[in-house]
């Protein structure tokens, strides 16, 4: 188990590295070259930047103000999402922060179209990871976060709401065209968002395991839903076993397999798309409830 706690936290600092370099890249060499804005507290960085040296004649760190923007975000973070979560969502913008100092600017090309479409790709691919590594990048992340659990509604679609300001800002210190391109990197982004982060979607999973009190308790920690255990048979080797089922979300997913596997190293795990769920289904804050209280307890 403490192997399996030090390849997680690789992984997740993997997601953390891959995050601060692809969004420093889409920034540097993709967005800021076209005068286009990127979503949240990194389009709002853009804006002072743009404002400060031609106003003032000021040259600021982007960077720099990227990580100051969001500390507020982080408090409110704290206060709705915890603090597991907010500490590596600290660390990816710390490094995210990091990255788009020490990259220099560059354009690897003058078509506009492509560089706010390459530029969104880049930068939602890496906060697509990290919300399904169970962090954020911070700025809008965190606040479509919070709206998305609140609501049910996907994480992207809240930010293309909340981005709709930066728009507007894009038109104002810039052009309108540079407005439009902004108004297709954020679309970009949101899709690309939406397609490796779907928390709002529910799926079922099929456990088949030969412990399945140790795989059930091992999954009762973890997560607040209910299951139901099935007698099966092998049907090549003719052993019997038993099938776990779970109706869960596609964010609860990654803690869903960690436990399981933590329990039966040799678990067998069908994932199926559900429509949808007649009956109760415990919300988010349900889950936050269960999870101080099992901290309590612990």
């Amino acid at each position: 188990m403490e192997k399996r706690q030090h390849i997680e936290l690789l992984k997740k600092m993997g997601t953390i590295f891959f995050t601060g370099v692809t969004g420093a890249i889409g920034m540097n060499f993709f967005l800021t070259p076209a005068n286009i804005l990127s979503a949240g507290m990194n389009g709002l960085s853009q804006i002072t930047v743009e404002l400060a040296q031609s106003q003032l004649n000021l040259s600021l760190s982007m960077g720099a103000l990227i990580f100051l923007y969001n500390i507020p975000i982080f408090i409110l973070g704290f206060i709705k999402l915890g603090k597991d979560a907010m500490i590596f969502s600290f660390m990816n913008v710390f490094v995210s922060s990091l990255m788009i100092i020490i990259l220099p600017e560059g354009q690897f090309t003058d078509n506009i179209l492509l560089n706010a479409i390459v530029g969104g790709v880049l930068i939602g691919t890496g906060v697509g990871l990290s919300l399904k590594m169970g962090f954020t990048t911070g700025g809008m992340d965190v606040l479509s976060l919070i709206f998305s659990k609140m609501t049910g509604k996907t994480v992207g679609s809240y930010m293309m709401a909340l981005n709709g300001l930066i728009v507007l800002m894009a038109a104002t210190v810039f052009s309108v065209e540079s407005a439009l391109y902004t108004v297709i990197s954020i679309y970009t982004m949101s899709r690309v968002i939406d397609t490796i982060h779907t928390n709002h979607q529910k799926i079922t999973a099929l456990i088949i395991t030969t412990k399945p009190a140790e795989v059930g308790e091992s999954i009762s920690k973890s997560l607040y839903r209910g299951m139901t255990v099935l007698p099966s048979v092998g049907a090549y080797s003719g052993l019997p076993s038993s099938t776990i089922m779970i109706v869960v979300t596609r964010y609860e997913l990654y803690d869903l397999e960690q436990a399981a596997i933590e329990a039966d190293e040799k678990v067998f795990i069908n994932v199926l798309p559900t429509h949808s769920v007649t009956g109760h289904f415990a919300s988010d804050d349900e889950q936050r409830s269960f999870k101080v209280k099992s901290r309590m307890t612990l």
